[in-house]
């Protein structure tokens, strides 16, 4: 399915950039801020170009979804290649892809102060360690600005050196250790900015970041008990919601579930296990879906969700924070749902 709308992604744009001119156009944000510029590129490219920094994890593909904002006027009407990511109460508020949104004529937009708060952040490669055979944690020392400020699960986007292409990436380090970013990336077949990572970045290599985003955080004012759940790089966010409630000396009672394959896709498997020794209230659960006799695995086994279903009580006064593979999330979501947690306290990043 995503290939398929990067395909008509990519016609579109090249029937309009070849095809069609046009005039001076005005973008207006917020009613307040103006942009002039000559018409014919996508709202995401402008807002770029004027440091206003709406996340696409995609390369304005409409693959990811993530650059959502409204059109108030002047926006046309919405194009196959977004009809998946918005729904239908979104699509009468006005709710757009930014990537898709052509500028023909003058044009309205409201973007969420959040995203307009977002800034670019030159930073310096501090370090780089492996974690598996496909996963690494690097290490960003901010240089300008020298911090950051953000919410534990929420993400940044990283530029491709010598190109306009940005990935999303979660931060994994907690919001107190403010001046460096740390990431875990997995290395994705012919994934651009992953084979960047793993393959040409080296220490001292100077990067730009930009960020933070994301509606997919920890609820601090909350009192309820937490179960988090992920798989693979979904171990990010939840690695800084939990470091940050750990140091904040939360009361509440939290439960990691992490699923992996076999034992070499584990990581921070010491690292949690001693959290769980000095935070009394965090419990850490790896699951292996497919234990090698190598392993001599005694912990749990089979998909996490299962572990998660015959692990967790619900007592109505509990909150869900998901990360991972969108199917993983999906059979998580009916599980917790069917435990008694709302739906409406179960927060989910997919990717």
């Amino acid at each position: 399915m995503n290939a398929i709308l990067a395909v008509i992604a990519i016609l579109l744009v090249i029937a309009e950039k070849f095809l069609v001119t046009y005039g001076e156009c005005r973008i207006t944000i917020n009613k307040e801020k103006i942009l002039t510029v000559d018409g014919g590129d996508n709202l995401l490219s402008y807002f770029a170009q004027n440091k206003i920094f709406v996340p696409s994890a995609c390369g304005g593909k409409a693959t990811c979804g993530y650059c959502k904002i409204e059109i108030l006027s002047g926006g046309g009407s919405i194009l196959p290649t977004e009809e998946v990511f918005i729904s239908r109460k979104d699509r009468l508020r006005g709710v757009r892809l930014a990537c898709q949104v052509k500028v023909k004529n003058d044009i309205e937009v409201l973007i969420s102060p959040e995203l307009l708060s977002a800034q670019e952040y030159k930073a310096v490669v501090a370090k780089i360690l492996d974690l598996t055979a496909d996963i690494k944690h690097v290490f960003l020392k901010l240089e300008e600005p020298s911090a950051i400020s953000f919410k534990p699960g929420q993400y940044v986007q990283f530029k491709i050196p010598e190109t306009d292409e940005f990935r999303a990436y979660s931060v994994a380090s907690r919001p107190s250790q403010d001046n460096i970013v740390e990431l875990i990336v997995r290395l994705v077949p012919n994934g651009m900015c992953s084979s960047y990572i793993h393959e040409v970045l080296d220490i001292n290599d100077k990067i730009a970041l930009t960020g933070p985003f994301g509606d997919f955080y920890l609820r601090e004012d909350s009192t309820r008990d937490i179960v988090c759940i992920g798989g693979g790089c979904g171990m990010a966010p939840i690695r800084s919601i939990l470091l940050h409630l750990k140091e904040k000396n939360m009361p509440r009672k939290v439960t990691y579930f992490f699923g992996a394959r076999s034992k070499k896709d584990l990581f921070f498997t010491e690292e949690l296990f001693m959290l769980s020794k000095e935070f009394p209230n965090f419990k850490y659960i790896p699951a292996l879906s497919e234990p090698k006799p190598q392993d001599s695995w005694r912990g749990e086994t089979g998909l996490i969700t299962q572990v998660v279903e015959r692990t967790v009580v619900g007592n109505g006064h509990t909150e869900a924070y998901l990360c991972g593979p969108p199917p993983m999330i999906d059979a998580s979501i009916t599980v917790l749902t069917k435990k008694g947690i709302e739906d409406i306290y179960i927060y989910y990043d997919k990717f």
